[in-house]
């Protein structure tokens, strides 16, 4: 029997698709396979600790009170140990899964054994199951939990692209890259380059001159040239000092219902000066903590301890002034164990912690380094300027001013104060709180650390200078590390630990430990230099890459952990701002000073008041005080500043050490209709409009001034004829409306539709998403 051709060719066409579908499928089994396949040695830090963490430590974990069978999973010494309701069993057998009652229960399918139970909605995968018992077969070995043990400074890996790294970090990034089968970006144009590293280290945009000086500049050393430069600006430390001013909580007012105003700005100028004169991480902080300890204390040291009077305070009638006091230590606690230490040590305030080896106890042996401040729960009601600090407190003079902290922007002879600290002549006693509760005093206790971290040595005094000195004892394993990490995710968006305030058990495992451990043991040998650890990730190949992101480097690592591309995301609240204002020519570059209230929608703060005190009606600033920098617009806690808040500012309640980064349509609604930004866009439309140019150069300059890039073609055709079309159908009136808004005065002799017209062509550029994103 003879085929037809057609049957014999659709049969071999079908035969030829099942074969390499079969292929495909075989391949994306083998890619599953690969994607779950365990490791040839299983880690109890990154494979088994994040299982029991998240599956097991609520039950089996730190806390006593809540701790089931009297067994824990985190601590060696519990699991091998003989079974409380079973003593010929154990949890853990080393080499012997099929003997190690742990392994049994989480691997059984009877909901009357198998753990964790039902009733807790928790659950292990097949391949967590796999992992504990491929992890106890190899004798299931304990660790310290990772950010528990010092760190060691590690030899650079080895490398195939030996021609890219530029620096240290280049080497532990790249190998990274290659194990994942990716390889790095080329380097940024230089005009993007330029606008992202002085945002980065200034926060404002560079200017046309910046930018033609840098294009111009051919030499191998042009980038590191503007680095230095970019370092020596006063902007710089007011830039630096943003995510201090979120970690240590800054505002200015007191918060709680009454919300009345303080002056604790001069802290705050005192920030952006040590950032400026580069003062090194171990004295930045330890003159944040016990300036007023240290021998033949200076009033800028006291100055500096402001730092923990940031902290809410009451000044409401009624309230039990001891649970206040309590409420102010605990809130000090708190941030050094957050801020300071990247744990959360809060979680031991009231019991144990549940998944960190802290307890009750040292929650408590810390909080008595913070208890004897001269304070009282409450000092006085909401008042006037005698109510702006709180005692403990400094009065700063003009003559100081003018002699000593040279750096403060005080521009009248009125009287300041400044919440310090300062610790009464006896200690106070400190005790355990039961259930946290301020009236309900258990065991008493000395001051001392977590031993988990690195017990308190005998020596050192117990005090706030003994506490800080413990910091940076060289064995200190959280110090250098966090704040490491921190300047990191300032300057690529994403901590090496994405979890920046939570280096604990709960918190994410380093994407490169050996990284993180080469930079913080390489800060303390160079004696805590923050200026040389910036320019060290600053002027690296990681950080110098293109953004240019290919579908393959987005489908491996939709995130960027890897770094194969340049950081791309949108810029802080404040420095949209401060882009806006500076690219227009607005800004008020003055450095330091009282903080200000530039425009605001009507309404806000009398819709949220007592009715009492300076802050119950918003009273709008004049002239150069619009147009300072977002960083000195006043916060008010109960109703932090709108425009700044929608974009994701900290309301600067607590320690806040990573901002979260949101995409809303009220964000779009803010760039097209702030009074700022229309203000801004008449000036500057109004600058180049009296400039001796055609359409196109203006409006090339206005793009270069605010995205900080030529123009391509294409861009400016669309800019040009949109220009073209308003001024032919603008009426005078709807064009006169648009220009009124914004104090600055009306430039005269310009052509008002003219003026109206590209104002609204810059307002476009401004609101183009590229323009306040670091890319």
């Amino acid at each position: 029997m003879k085929f037809p051709w057609k049957i014999i060719c659709a049969m071999v066409v079908l035969g030829g698709l099942l074969f390499l579908l079969s292929r495909s499928l075989h391949s994306k089994y083998e890619s599953l396979q690969a994607s779950t396949q365990l490791p040839d040695s299983v880690s109890y830090n990154f494979d088994i600790r994040p299982i029991l963490s998240d599956k097991c430590s609520a039950c089996h974990g730190p806390d006593a009170n809540k701790r089931k069978a009297g067994l824990r999973m985190d601590d060696a010494a519990s699991a091998f140990a003989a079974l409380k309701e079973n003593p010929a069993a154990h949890a853990l057998v080393a080499f012997k899964p099929e003997l190690s009652e742990a392994f049994l229960r989480i691997s059984s399918k009877d909901t009357a054994i198998m753990m964790p139970p039902l009733s807790s909605h928790l659950k292990l995968t097949q391949h967590e199951i796999d992992l504990i018992g491929k992890w106890i077969q190899q004798g299931a070995k304990y660790e310290k939990h990772w950010a528990f043990v010092s760190p060691q400074k590690a030899t650079l890996p080895k490398v195939n692209k030996m021609q890219w790294p530029r620096n240290e970090i280049d080497y532990f990034i790249l190998a990274n890259q290659e194990k994942n089968g990716l390889s790095p970006n080329e380097e940024a144009d230089k005009e993007r380059l330029l606008k992202r590293v002085s945002l980065d280290l200034t926060g404002l945009p560079p200017t046309v001159e910046m930018m033609d000086k840098f294009l111009a500049d051919t030499s191998s050393a042009a980038y590191e040239k503007v680095v230095d430069q970019l370092f020596q600006k006063p902007a710089y430390g007011e830039k630096m000092s943003l995510h201090w001013l979120d970690l240590a909580r800054y505002a200015d007012s007191h918060g709680y219902q009454d919300d009345g105003y303080r002056t604790q700005w001069p802290w705050r100028d005192w920030v952006i000066h040590a950032f400026n004169e580069n003062m090194h991480y171990n004295d930045f902080v330890t003159w944040q903590l016990a300036g007023d300890l240290l021998p033949n204390s200076t009033k800028e040291q006291l100055l500096a301890t402001g730092f923990n009077r940031n902290h809410k305070i009451t000044e409401e009638g009624g309230v039990i002034p001891e649970e206040y006091r309590t409420m102010y230590v605990t809130d000090r606690n708190d941030l050094f164990g957050k801020g300071l230490l990247g744990v959360t040590l809060e979680c031991a305030h009231c019991h144990d912690h549940k998944y960190d080896p802290f307890s009750q106890k040292e929650y408590y042996q810390m909080f008595a380094f913070f208890n004897s401040v001269k304070e009282v729960g409450i000092e006085s009601v909401i008042g006037g300027p005698e109510t702006y600090a709180k005692k403990p407190l400094m009065q700063i003079t003009s003559e100081d001013v003018k002699s000593v902290l040279t750096f403060i922007n005080k521009t009248d002879t009125g009287k300041l104060i400044v919440s310090v600290m300062g610790d009464l002549d006896t200690a106070r006693k400190t005790h355990i709180l039961k259930r946290g509760n301020y009236d309900a005093p258990g065991d008493e206790v000395e001051p001392g650390t977590p031993a988990a971290i690195l017990p308190f040595n005998k020596d050192l005094p117990k005090n706030r200078l003994g506490l800080s000195k413990w910091l940076f004892d060289r064995n200190n394993p959280l110090t250098a590390r966090v704040y490491v990490n921190l300047l990191w995710q300032e300057f690529f968006g994403r901590g090496i630990v994405k979890t920046s305030g939570d280096f604990g058990m709960q918190g994410e495992l380093p994407s490169n430990p050996a990284l993180l451990d080469w930079l913080a043991v390489d800060f303390i040998e160079h004696n805590w230099d923050i200026k040389r650890l910036v320019k060290q990730m600053v002027t690296s190949a990681t950080y110098r890459q293109s953004a240019i992101v290919t579908k393959k480097k987005l489908a491996i690592d939709p995130d960027n952990i890897l770094l194969a591309r340049g950081p791309r995301y949108r810029i802080a609240a404040e420095l949209i701002r401060d882009l806006v204002l500076s690219s227009s020519g607005l800004l008020n570059n003055s450095i330091g000073g009282p903080s200000v209230k530039p425009y605001q929608p009507a309404g806000l703060w009398e819709g949220a008041t007592s009715g009492r005190g300076l802050l119950s009606i918003y009273m709008q600033d004049h002239g150069p005080e619009l147009y300072r920098r977002g960083m000195y617009t006043l916060i008010k806690r109960t109703v932090p500043p709108a425009s700044l808040a929608i974009f994701d500012a900290s309301n600067r309640d607590i320690c806040e050490m990573r901002r979260l980064r949101t995409n809303t349509p009220l964000q779009a609604l803010v760039m097209m209709n702030d009074p700022t930004v229309l203000e801004a866009s008449r000036v500057l439309a109004a600058k180049l409009l009296q400039e001796k140019s055609d359409t196109k150069n203006k409006i090339t300059k206005a793009f270069r001034l605010i995205v900080c890039r030529k123009p391509v073609e294409k861009e400016l055709e669309v800019l040009t004829n949109y220009y073209n079309k308003e001024v032919n159908t603008l009426s005078e009136p709807i064009a006169q409306k648009a220009l009124a808004v914004g104090e600055y005065p009306l430039t005269k002799k310009v052509d008002i539709k003219q003026l109206a017209a590209m104002m609204r062509v810059i307002s476009t550029i401004y609101n183009l998403e590229e323009t306040i994103t670091k890319s």
